[in-house]
């Protein structure tokens, strides 16, 4: 029978992919036969991922893009059209949180950066990368939302907001793609990530958050691959516009 989760010859992007989920689902895509473009802000820790990718699979090609700024972004689609790099899947993980208190006390410019880098960015990159997937036919794209732009947590507003739009964005692109493209989301719980390290450290919150937990554990970077390779491959060939929750059951 058919491998239905096998992406030899696909050309996947994922962004945010120099640690973290993102790099555990670039690895993953790499190793079930996809040619790979991952991208992250800084140069040195981007190729340090590509190489622990390579040990694994070859087919991978790390580019600098700074996801809050939209000439970086079109800056990588310029460079994935000179060489020829075409996408079937577009992976968009890339996120920040540089604030972390009540939204009446949130300061703009912190505001500002969580907008541009995890809804603004997020769009203009699929606005790139949805082009040239309508153009030739095909596509899947998957954006890394969060539990928490479904059901706020206290003292994030900034960043529950720029999740939840990514929601909004999910839906709206995949009634405005289909039925060329696909278009849906995951939304992971607590992932052990440097990325959630403060929720970490806030042993009352962590606690809090486990009792609740039909699992009873936080997730790993690893629990969020098999649902990135689900959306990716044509096992959800009959999907679009969905939300996938991925929080060992809190959410029931």
């Amino acid at each position: 029978m058919e491998d239905i989760f096998n992406l030899t010859g696909r050309r996947a992007l994922v962004t945010g992919a120099s640690r973290g989920i993102g790099l555990a689902i670039a690895e993953d895509f790499a190793v079930r036969g996809a040619e790979v473009v991952i991208t992250g802000r800084k140069a040195d820790t981007l190729e340090q991922a590509a190489d622990s990718i390579r040990s694994k699979a070859r087919k991978i090609f790390p580019i600098v893009c700074h996801q809050g700024e939209p000439q970086a972004i079109e800056n990588l689609f310029q460079q994935l059209d000179k060489h020829g790099l075409g996408l079937d899947i577009v992976v968009i993980n890339a996120a920040t949180n540089p604030s972390y208190g009540p939204l009446l006390q949130t300061e703009p410019a912190a505001w500002q950066k969580i907008i541009d880098v995890n809804l603004t960015g997020a769009w203009l990159t699929t606005r790139h990368a949805g082009r040239r997937m309508v153009a030739q036919g095909k596509g899947s794209i998957i954006f890394m939302t969060s539990v928490a732009g479904l059901d706020p947590f206290p003292d994030l507003g900034a960043y529950n907001v720029s999740k939840a739009g990514l929601v909004a964005l999910t839906k709206s692109l995949a009634k405005e793609l289909a039925p060329k493209v696909r278009v849906n989301a995951i939304a992971p719980g607590l992932i052990e990530t440097s990325f959630s390290a403060a929720l970490f450290k806030n042993q009352e919150a962590y606690q809090r958050l486990m009792s609740v937990t039909p699992l009873r554990r936080h997730g790993q970077p690893e629990d969020i691959v098999g649902v990135a390779v689900f959306l990716a491959s044509e096992a959800s060939a009959y999907m679009t516009g969905q939300v996938l929750v991925v929080d060992g059951g809190a959410r029931m």
